[in-house]
């Protein structure tokens, strides 16, 4: 691609999805920097603007950051609790701070807060698509965030980048364009000489070689490099291309100049049911295959038999998400269990047919029904 032609997954996108980060929105000393807001700002009321207008949904960052300076805290702090309080002042301030700068341009915003725990139920997830369809149709900016004053360790997304991946797959977005502090993806560390910025990633083979964790990082935020290219993974794997840039260079991305790194999308759009079970889901258990179960699942295309099975861990009930370990340990697939853990031992390594015949027709079934489950590894 030329510097001066234009990209025309960003130019024909109809809805977008934009993530800023942390540092992107904040002093150094943590509290929000009302200037690098307001330029944002102006970057998405001009994508709004013009004649073929997308409609826009930001996932922003910076909650937690904006609280420390009215804390009194001179730095993140590492315990839960704490990051719970900074979240809980800091995000009446950062909503406040869009709402005012968005009002320039007679927009209204709408906060969205979610945990992983709302992708995770099917409900949730249903209701968070409804509100945010609705807040487009009004006119409205929706402007999401992780509800880190509520989310435990256990449930949370770990940082906004995947958030934002699962959010633009859940809005039907046709776009996703992540914001940081670095102006794209390097083949090396940008702080040092003979680094040259990716302009096009086409496929998992373009990062052939290349240490993700030192081609570029992220300032005070719990996100980086690397979970910018696995949040594009998740998009481009669902059909969604990804334009990762400087939050600097938002206007550029936004008018489809060359700018920062495109991945292309690698995939079609797959079922919400399945990208939720794969991404945002929370395995309580696994389930231990033969070589033969493994091959039939990953390659063949087919469900779970209690044939395949040769042990069980964890504490899960029917309709519970969990791994389907190989043999050697590692996890190539996630299903929905049709069985409680408790029930799975005196099935193992038998057929259905001789199942039903000692136990009745209710265990003529698989453990995990193709329809539920998504490969991980091939």
């Amino acid at each position: 691609m030329s510097e001066d032609s234009l990209r025309e997954e960003v130019l024909t996108a109809r809805r977008i999805v934009v993530k800023v980060g942390s540092s992107s929105l904040t002093t150094a000393a943590g509290g929000l920097d009302a200037d690098r807001v307001d330029a944002l700002v102006d970057a998405l009321a001009k994508v709004r603007r013009r004649p073929d207008a997308p409609e826009v949904v930001l996932v922003s960052s910076g909650a937690i950051a904006a609280g420390l300076a009215p804390l009194g805290l001179d730095r993140r702090p590492k315990d839960l609790a704490r990051q719970q309080a900074a979240a809980s002042v800091g995000q009446g301030l950062l909503v406040a701070r869009y709402t005012a700068s968005f009002a320039r341009y007679g927009v209204r915003v709408g906060q969205v807060l979610l945990t992983a725990e709302d992708a995770s139920r099917r409900t949730h997830y249903r209701n968070a698509y409804r509100t945010l369809d609705q807040l487009l149709a009004m006119g409205a900016m929706p402007i999401v965030n992780e509800n880190d004053t509520v989310a435990t360790a256990e449930i949370k997304f770990g940082d906004n980048d995947r958030l934002a991946a699962l959010v633009a797959h859940l809005v039907r977005a046709d776009l996703l364009v992540l914001l940081s502090d670095v102006d794209g993806l390097y083949d090396g560390d940008p702080s040092k000489p003979g680094a040259s910025r990716i302009a096009e990633v086409r496929g998992s083979h373009d990062l052939d070689g290349i240490e993700i964790g030192s081609a570029g990082k992220a300032g005070v935020g719990t996100g980086g490099m690397v979970t910018k290219v696995e949040a594009a993974r998740i998009a481009t794997g669902a059909g969604i291309p990804v334009v990762l840039t400087a939050a600097s260079q938002a206007a550029d991305a936004l008018a489809g100049r060359n700018t920062g790194t495109l991945f292309l999308r690698t995939g079609a759009r797959t079922s919400d049911r399945l990208l939720w079970l794969a991404h945002a889901s929370s395995p309580r258990g696994a389930l231990h295959l033969d070589a033969g179960a493994v091959e039939a699942v990953v390659s063949g295309g087919a469900s779970l038999l209690p044939a395949g099975v040769v042990r069980v861990d964890g504490e899960f009930a029917a309709g519970d998400p969990v791994d389907l370990l190989a043999e050697n340990g590692h996890i190539v697939a996630r299903g929905l269990v049709n069985f409680d853990a408790r029930e799975l031992p005196r099935l193992l390594g038998r057929s259905t047919r001789d199942l039903a015949q000692e136990l009745g027709a209710a265990y003529e079934r698989e453990v995990v029904h193709r329809d539920d489950l998504v490969v991980l590894r091939g």
